[in-house]
């Protein structure tokens, strides 16, 4: 996932639970989740969805009364770099007079019909494996005096529903994989297939979904239909499995979420026997049992990075599949609110509203423990991620009155962090406290101030269009707050430098090492610093003295 400030709005990855907040006597009674342990979490829940802009959390999936019609062209253009990379593997069939059907599968082909670009070519092989293939591609270029390239192999791993080997090499500053076709046998007591070569209509029914089952044949330079309805449905906006959805599933259950994915990212209808099929207890077992939590994992990243990630996580709720894919410790106190679920859909439903309306910034943020670490098999580094900014919006929550009002006063004297800050005017004390929690969660600070809004009242009196009108007052809190801090010279305040050194430090200390004492120093210096955005280390050092002596004459 990407880390850093991006350009996007990614920033309802954070559909993860929420830290406790306890915003300033607000008006409605608000959804309140807390870490008990730090890889069990637990909903102390009674929210009022009225205070986030709707009555009930809404089903975001339903059913339209009809499927889109959408534009399909009657041929695939190729761009330059794609005509190069397919004119030199035919090359490689003339040069060895090889009788071999090059097919460009699955998403590339639904993309290039529908328009857009894709730089994700796979090519399906008829009669050989794709490593044989990338081997002649490497003969080839050692005979025309280019440099070979290396060969990547992803193995097979049938345990997880990864049945075929994939070869992969490099053609023109694109990677190319290459898998042969494929046909499965089962035996009556397993499902784990054996498998064969097969025949490219063979391949199109083993695909996930029709829409997916398209070739583009390189040898022709036709688009080849083998089940009869690829072109059909995407252009009718409808997600189906080429065989019975139940078989499809049960062959490789990550199919359900590339479903919904792939619904929800083309705005199609999901066939109503594919839902029956996604909802029942077999298929929910097979993903709980048979897919890595990695796989799940990846494929939630996808949707919740996509354009639609609202439809797509209603759409696993709506399947009963929300506990399936974001499973919990078996234990969890107190129990979980049966309305779970929905308050999750709410908060993405508030934040991902919320974010089309700020639009002006960029910010970029992984989608706590438990269901990072161990429901999506998620680096550690994005559940601290996540855990810090909830840590960081409770502590906005608390800034936001102070930063927005009029009365410096305002607030400012209330705010308790457990940490003891230096004695200041307000107006220091203020940049003190925003500097530190900025440091705390650098390029991520916009995010923990969008998501601190969705739990911060906002006073909103008129009923009609009340939705409408939160998001305005949410909108011009988060322009004010970020006007401010910016102004506050506090926009990247995590990059600036200490004027005072520890061996200045110690050298008024008169120690000759460091340790708690140092530490304890280097923290009020830098508050010192904050406080005194104009001052040099000279000025800091002589605060330093005179507060050291004032306090050795206490002592």
């Amino acid at each position: 996932m990407n880390r850093a400030v991006a350009a996007g709005l990614n920033a309802h990855r954070l559909f993860a639970f929420p830290a406790s907040l306890n915003p300033p006597k607000p008006k409605a009674s608000i959804l309140r989740l807390r870490l008990i342990k730090p890889n069990i979490i637990s909903i102390n829940s009674s929210l009022h969805f009225r205070f986030l802009g709707f009555s009930r959390p809404h089903r975001a999936m339903s059913t339209p009364a009809s499927p889109p019609r959408v534009p399909v062209r009657d041929k695939i253009d190729l761009t330059g770099k794609e005509k190069q990379i397919f004119d030199r593997l035919l090359q490689v069939l003339r040069h060895f007079n090889l009788q071999t059907q090059l097919r460009v599968a699955g998403g590339w082909v639904r993309d290039k019909l529908l328009g857009k670009d894709c730089y994700d070519i796979d090519i399906a092989i008829d009669n050989m494996l794709g490593r044989e293939f990338c081997e002649k591609v490497n003969e080839y270029l050692s005979t025309t005096g280019e440099e070979a390239q290396g060969i990547g192999i992803i193995q097979c791993n049938p345990d997880q529903s990864k049945h075929l080997e994939t070869a992969r090499m490099r053609l023109f500053d694109i990677w190319i994989d290459f898998v042969n076709l494929r046909s499965e046998d089962y035996s009556e007591n397993s499902r784990i297939p054996t498998m064969r070569f097969g025949t490219a209509e063979e391949d199109a029914y083993r695909r996930d979904l029709t829409i997916n089952s398209l070739f583009y044949n390189i040898n022709t330079s036709s688009v080849e239909d083998f089940t009869g309805r690829g072109i059909t449905d995407l252009k009718s906006g409808k997600i189906v499995t080429p065989l019975p959805p139940k078989e499809t599933f049960l062959d490789d259950p990550l199919r359900v979420l590339r479903a919904i994915r792939f619904g929800a990212r083309f705005g199609f209808i999901l066939d109503d026997e594919l839902k029956r099929a996604a909802s029942a207890d077999d298929v929910k077992a097979a993903i709980a049992g048979k897919i890595s939590r990695e796989r799940i994992g990846h494929e939630i990243d996808l949707m919740v990075s996509g354009n639609q990630p609202l439809k797509a996580i209603s759409c696993i709720t709506d399947l009963l599949l929300f506990w399936v894919v974001f499973s919990l410790p078996p234990e969890v106190d107190p129990p979980l609110s049966r309305e779970c679920e929905r308050i999750c859909i709410a908060c993405i439903d508030f934040a991902w509203n919320l974010m089309q309306l700020i639009g002006s910034s960029v910010f970029s943020v992984p989608v706590v423990n438990y269901i990072f670490r161990n429901s999506l098999k998620l680096k550690a580094s994005d559940a601290e991620t996540v855990i810090n900014l909830h840590n960081a919006t409770k502590k906005f929550v608390s800034l936001i009155p102070c930063i927005t009002s009029d009365n410096e006063n305002t607030g400012i004297a209330e705010i308790d962090w457990g940490q003891e800050i230096l004695d200041v005017p307000v107006a220091s004390k203020l940049r003190i406290l925003t500097g530190l929690l900025l440091r705390e969660i650098k390029d991520f600070w916009r995010v923990a101030l969008l998501v601190s809004l969705l739990y911060y009242p906002a006073d909103v009196t008129t009923e009609s269009s009340a939705g409408q009108l939160k998001l305005e007052k949410r909108k011009e809190l988060f322009g004010m707050v970020e006007k401010e801090i910016v102004e506050l010279g506090l926009e990247r305040v995590w990059e600036m430098k200490p004027l005072v050194n520890g061996k200045d430090i110690m050298s008024v200390l008169q120690l000759k090492t460091g340790g708690p004492l140092v530490r304890e120093w280097q923290q009020k210096l830098l508050e010192w610093q904050l406080a005194h955005p104009h001052g040099t280390s000279e000025d800091c050092l002589d605060w330093m003295r005179e507060t050291h002596t004032k306090r050795a004459r206490v002592e």
